[in-house]
């Protein structure tokens, strides 16, 4: 393969779009979202498949680079020329980068398939323009600003989306959208002069693409922090494809901190918020959300959604919260895509998620006590934890004996921490 240009798919089938690309949620597909999943036997999760993948991708670049390949091309998921990227090589120092990782259009890939299948000649122009900086990605810079507080100015309520973005676009929809809206729910807070009891304090995130490094490393060093894995494995994969374990390390900070709410979902407008299983907290989202229902904005639900910031902070026992928003063409045409441009940006939806994120963020700032907090889930016991690494895809790891305490259970939490409250309406007191 040495000097060659190497296509990595198969000829991509193109199939008539019967669907709109573009989708709102409807009030079926909200009630279905509001109810709470029973747990059952454990499915491959993405984040599982992602990791699979990363490392199947860092064998077959060595590979590359072993064979000298000149470039490797791979098929858009996208058509109508929509093309969809994502990384290629290590972000890491000294780290194998591979050979130039590019991405081409379905209708073109298809047609230079053909004339190979054909035996016709087929000559590329490739121009590739990468450089390397000494900055190092893990230490993530991030954009931080407050509106202090009054007579609890000492605790704290944020916001916050991520700044940075994927390189195909220039990122409207992923994050500038969720950057912007953030921004404006604080300048509706200075324009309204309201004076919040708590600091209100904002944060775009750096390096929230390659694993949520911005949010994790503010989370480690004011709140809380888990150690650094010790197996060789673990230490080479993103921090976002790790099984965060150990004991947690408190900070003084870690008891002020009442909330934090996130957006990072498209430009659609707000239809609700996750609790992350938070239980004590859904009824206080409720009664948040339930002016801005003629907005939309109806649902409460207690599932869990990852894969952006507010899992820095729900990872070591922080409420951390991400608002439910319209799809629209999210994931259809905009994220990570060449369409992720200023025009996919609905202006009416974001103004709404503003002063949404506005009145949630005043809300918690106000209250007279801090936001409940769910319990930390102790860490699987080491036997657990072997017997799902051997099949993570299909075996559930073995239930805790109700006589022991798990190794890696959170030690030394702060006293003095938010109680939950009694939940007087039986059907919002989940377990």
């Amino acid at each position: 393969l040495a000097g060659k240009i190497v296509f990595l798919d198969e000829a991509p089938e193109v199939k008539t779009h019967e669907a709109a690309d573009s989708k709102r949620y409807s009030s079926a597909a909200l009630e279905e979202l509001s109810a709470y999943e029973i747990k059952g036997p454990r499915k491959p999760s993405e984040r599982d498949r992602l990791r699979k993948r990363f490392t199947f991708r860092k064998k077959l670049n060595e590979f590359f680079e072993d064979e000298k390949v000149l470039a490797t091309v791979e098929v858009s998921r996208g058509d109508d020329g929509t093309i969809f990227v994502q990384g290629g090589g290590s972000y890491k120092k000294d780290e194998p980068t591979g050979p130039p990782a590019l991405v081409m259009g379905t209708e073109a890939y298809g047609r230079i398939l053909r004339l190979l299948e054909k035996k016709i000649p087929v000559r590329l122009a490739v121009d590739v323009k990468v450089a390397f900086t000494d900055e190092d990605p893990a230490a993530a810079a991030n954009t931080i600003a407050e509106l202090p507080g009054t007579d609890k100015k000492d605790e704290i309520v944020m916001l916050g989306a991520h700044l940075d973005s994927w390189h195909a676009g220039t990122g409207a929809t992923d994050n500038g959208a969720g950057a912007a809206v953030a921004m404006e729910a604080i300048r509706i807070l200075k324009a309204a002069g309201l004076k919040p009891r708590r600091t209100v304090r904002v944060a775009l995130w750096g390096g929230e693409e390659q694993g949520l490094l911005g949010s994790t490393a503010y989370v480690s060093r004011h709140f809380a922090s888990r150690p650094e894995p010790t197996d060789p494995k673990e230490k080479e994969i993103p921090a976002f494809f790790r099984q965060r374990s150990g004991p947690i390390t408190f900070l003084p900070a870690y008891k002020k901190l009442s909330a934090y709410f996130n957006l990072d979902n498209g430009s659609g407008k707000i239809r609700g918020i996750y609790s992350q299983e938070n239980a004590a907290a859904a009824p206080i989202l409720e009664a948040w959300l339930a002016p801005f229902r003629d907005l939309g904005a109806t649902t409460v639900t207690m599932r869990n959604t990852g894969a952006t910031d507010h899992m820095s902070f729900d990872a070591v026992g922080l409420p951390g919260f991400q608002f439910i928003q319209d799809e629209l063409d999210y994931m259809s045409r905009t994220h990570h895509s060449n369409m992720d441009v200023y025009e996919r940006v609905q202006r009416a939806d974001m103004m709404q998620a503003a002063v949404v994120m506005a009145a949630f963020v005043y809300d918690a700032a106000m209250r007279d006590q801090m936001m409940p907090r769910k319990p930390i889930a102790p860490d699987p016991p080491k036997e657990a934890k072997e017997a799902k690494d051997k099949d993570e895809d299909t075996k559930d790891a073995p239930k805790t004996p109700a006589a022991e305490t798990p190794k890696g259970a959170p030690k030394d939490e702060p006293k003095d921490m938010p109680k939950v409250p009694a939940l007087k309406d039986p059907i919002t007191a989940h377990p």
